[in-house]
This record gives structure tokens, sequence and C-alpha cells, in this order.
């Protein structure tokens, strides 16, 4: 007994970390490895990836299992995500961490900071979920149940003046990651492409719910776009944690071909003329990279109706809603088909005053993003919680 006692007493400050989707799991692989710097003794376990894991972090669920967009697409996976959950509060009395770090993802992750603060445990939330788009009244909770935030937007600050909250702007992560591994000549030799070629990038998503929805259409829009321009050629980056056979099946079955490259998802973006683009992290990608796009966004007709009666913005496209304007044109559910697609990317890649106007737009979303070093920044503000 007494060994026991004396055993937990000795044993290194432990920390939870939660990442439900892939840009979250980059992202926190960072702050984990900072904050490590910071403490080496400290130990992380939770919800993750291969980023995450390659961290030094015990993954005890993946966060590839659990993403997903749209209402009735979480139904498919509901038994998984709770059983997580469940998992995850019961860790809180056995593990007694002693800081929960939850990155976005909020519909899994708030309920975990309010069972994480009744328990006496600090909760320092990373990159706010979207309450200024919907469900603002989530402000109060995350205010209740959340110690500390570090938020990713610049805007985002000014949301949570209303309440008591501790809040930083610590710049966009992707600043920290955006490099390239090739010069474009490489680039073009290493992914098989001809030089002087249009080169368009297709990128479906990471999860496999939506690239099941859209990379169909995507490659019917690939097959019109080659039609009115035999020239182009086609590249897409496959996220990790995406089977494939997956994809696979799916492009077998088109008569264009595509250009498929393990990771390297920056020097495919850079390499190309165009990209068309699933609505979310990629979007931002795209955007520092200054590389002109279309955004599209395909769910279900239910969650779509539902998400409609809740969500007030202007754009989808976190690269518009940052601008405050659409810089880069939207196609959302019933407008994101082939003929759409095809006609504007046709019109981007043979206009090129459009395609230099949309470049200099995207330049100017670097500006407000703040400064590099947000890892950095969100380790030491997450440390003083437990230091």
């Amino acid at each position: 007994m007494q060994y026991d006692q004396d055993r937990r007493q000795a044993t290194n400050k432990k920390i939870m970390i939660v990442a439900g989707e892939a840009s979250g799991d980059l992202h926190g692989s960072h702050v984990v490895r900072f904050m490590k710097r910071l403490d080496p003794t400290l130990r992380f376990y939770g919800v993750g990836g291969e980023k995450l894991r390659e961290a030094g972090v015990d993954v005890i669920a993946e966060s590839s299992h659990m993403a997903v967009v749209g209402l009735t697409e979480v139904l498919s996976k509901i038994g998984f995500i709770l059983s997580v959950r469940r998992k995850l509060k019961q860790s809180f009395d056995e593990e007694r961490p002693e800081l929960v770090i939850l990155i976005d993802y909020p519909d899994f992750n708030l309920p975990l900071a309010k069972a994480a603060h009744q328990r006496g445990i600090k909760v320092f939330y990373y990159i706010s979920p979207q309450v200024w788009a919907w469900r603002k009244r989530r402000i109060y909770q995350i205010a209740r149940w959340v110690d500390r935030m570090a938020v990713i937007l610049p805007f985002e600050p000014m949301v949570y003046e209303k309440v008591d909250l501790d809040v930083r702007f610590v710049g966009h992560p992707l600043l920290d990651v955006m490099e390239r591994n090739y010069t474009d000549r490489d680039a073009r030799r290493i992914f098989g492409l001809r030089e002087e070629i249009p080169t368009v990038a297709l990128l479906p998503g990471s999860r496999e719910s939506e690239v099941t929805k859209l990379l169909p259409e995507m490659l019917m829009a690939a097959e019109l776009l080659k039609m009115k321009l035999p020239s182009v050629q086609f590249v897409m980056p496959r996220a990790a944690g995406l089977r494939r056979d997956l994809i696979a099946s799916m492009i077998d079955a088109s008569p264009v071909t595509i250009s498929v490259v393990d990771n390297n998802v920056y020097d495919v973006i850079g390499v190309s003329d165009c990209a068309i683009v699933a609505s979310g992290t990629a979007t931002m990608e795209t955007a520092l990279l200054e590389t002109p796009m279309i955004i599209i966004y395909k769910v279900s007709p239910f969650s779509y109706y539902m998400g409609r009666r809740i969500i007030r913005v202007d754009h989808i496209g976190m690269v518009n809603i940052i601008a405050g304007k659409r810089i880069v044109p939207e196609f959302i559910q019933g407008d994101a088909h082939a003929d759409n697609m095809a006609d504007e990317v046709y019109d981007l890649l043979t206009n090129d005053g459009r395609r230099e106007r949309m470049k200099q737009d995207l330049k100017e979303i670097r500006t407000k993003l703040g400064s590099p070093g947000a890892a950095e920044k969100t380790a030491r503000f997450a440390y003083e919680l437990i230091s």
C-alpha cells in the first residue's frame, strides 16, 4: 500500500491531449515537443494519430477513426466515439492528469472539459471552436470549464471579450509548418508531372466520409476539364491515414490519369496552377502557398439542412471568412458538381488577370495571420498552468 502511494507520488506529471482530426494531430504534436523542451519529464497520453505518436504521446485512440463531417455521418461512428470519451473520462480518476489539452473538435471535447473541470483538473483549449459562426452560447460553457485558450485567428479574442476567460492570439500554426521539400522542377519530376503543362491539384480531404462524397465529383470535373483543355494534368496528395485502396478504387474507374502522391501536400499544392479543395484546413494551406483554388463542400442533405439553420456566416471557406469577402469561389452542396468545378477551374487557368488577382488576395491572408511561433507560444501558455 505504502509502495503504491510512493510510486504515484514519484510519477512524472501526466497530460492528456485530445486531437480528433488530422490537423489537430499535426498542430498538437508541435505543442507537445515544445512542452517537453520546457520539462522533459512530462508524460502525454490521449487521442491522436501518427504525428502525436511520433512526438511521444501514448495514443489510446486513433483520431482517423473519429473524424467525420456532418450530423448523419456521425451516426456510423457514434458507438466508437462515445466509448473513447468514456475511456478518457475514466482516466481522469485513474491517471489523474495535471492538465488536459483539447484541440478544436468541440462536440467531443467540451464534455471532456466539463468532466475535467469538475475533478479540479486544469483545462487548456487550443484552436477555438467556431463559436463566431454557430452555437454562440457555447462561449459561456467554454468560459466555465476552460482555464486558458490559445486562438489562431486574429478576430477571435474579441469574440470572448464578454466572458472571463484568459484568451491569447498565438498566430496560425500553419505559418510554422508550411515548408516545401522540393523545387518546382524537382517536384514535377518526382511526382511524374510534365514541365510547362497546366497542373490542377485535387484535395478531397483527409476523412474517408468526405473523400467518398467529393472525390468522384472531382474526378468527373477532371474528365470534363480534360475535354476543354487537353494539355491539363492532375495531381493528388494522399493524406496520412487515408487508405490507398479507397482512393485507387475511384481513380481506377476514371479515364483521366491522376498522379497520386503520398503526403508532400505542400509540394503538390505549390507546384500546381490551380486546386480543387475540400473545405477545411487544406484551404488555408493552399492560401498560404498562394495557389488559386475553388472550395467545395458537400454533406448529407439532412446535415446540410440542419447546418444552414444554425450556422450564421456569409462564407464557408476560412480563407473568405478571414478576408471578409469572397476571394475564392465556393461550391456548396448542390452546386458542388462537376460542371461547375470544371468551368471555374478552366476560367482560372485561362484568365491570367483573374488568377493573378486571386494570388494577390491570398498573399494578404498571410499578413493577417500573425507571426510564426504559434506552437512555442501555445506550449509556454499551457505549461504555465502546471509550473
